[in-house]
């Protein structure tokens, strides 16, 4: 007699952990604060550089930092916003800030306005990737505005920097002025998500 014994297989599907409001706070916090020290140290070492000019050595750090930085922040928000398992948008955007910080230090050895047109591509194509994330984020965590604000701003901004690195007259002060508001909408992030948060704790 021969004994049949059944066995059942169980799969199990994961999905991508929504991110805490607490985290992205924390994390957008940070993102000020760098950002306000970056704009700091542009204005007092590069500000008068203009597009003709080669960049100093230390605009050229700063250049390559900005992208770079990013991608370590995108890295950062699953630790700090607890969004679990990096899915493809976080990874392209790491990608996308590697590869920036590569083209970056490659043009820094040309001139002011060929490192303004890989900034403005680089912000044209991150400011879509952040508009990406916000409008996936508005359901799960809400008060995503000023990020979706910052997103339609930031593809702005980089399409013009693209347009006007041609220009002698353009330089790296104007984009220490698109860190700084960059800066704001991270602060008026952090406030919207603190709102969000204590009206959720009053209505639970």
């Amino acid at each position: 007699m021969t004994q049949t014994t059944a066995t059942s297989h169980t799969t199990t599907t994961t999905t991508p952990a929504a991110a805490t409001p607490s985290g992205l706070r924390s994390l957008h916090l940070i993102r000020v604060v760098f950002s306000l020290i970056w704009v700091a140290l542009v204005l007092t070492t590069s500000a008068s550089l203009v597009s003709t000019d080669r960049p100093t050595a230390i605009a050229a750090v700063l250049l390559v930092i900005y992208p770079l930085w990013d991608a370590v922040a995108t890295l950062l928000e699953r630790r700090l916003a607890g969004t679990g398992p990096m899915d493809r948008v976080g990874a392209v955007n790491v990608a996308l800030g590697l590869a920036t910080a590569a083209g970056m230090l490659a043009a820094t050895f040309a001139t002011v306005g060929t490192a303004l047109l890989v900034f403005g591509v680089w912000a044209l194509l991150s400011g879509a990737i952040q508009l990406v994330v916000a409008i996936r984020r508005r359901r799960s965590v809400g008060a995503q505005w000023p990020m979706i604000i910052s997103g339609g701003l930031s593809v702005l901004a980089g399409g013009s920097f693209a347009a006007m690195s041609a220009s002698p007259t353009s330089g790296l002060s104007s984009v220490a002025g698109y860190s700084a508001f960059g800066a704001f909408w991270f602060l008026v992030s952090v406030i919207a998500l603190t709102v969000r948060g204590r009206r959720d704790q009053r209505g639970s």
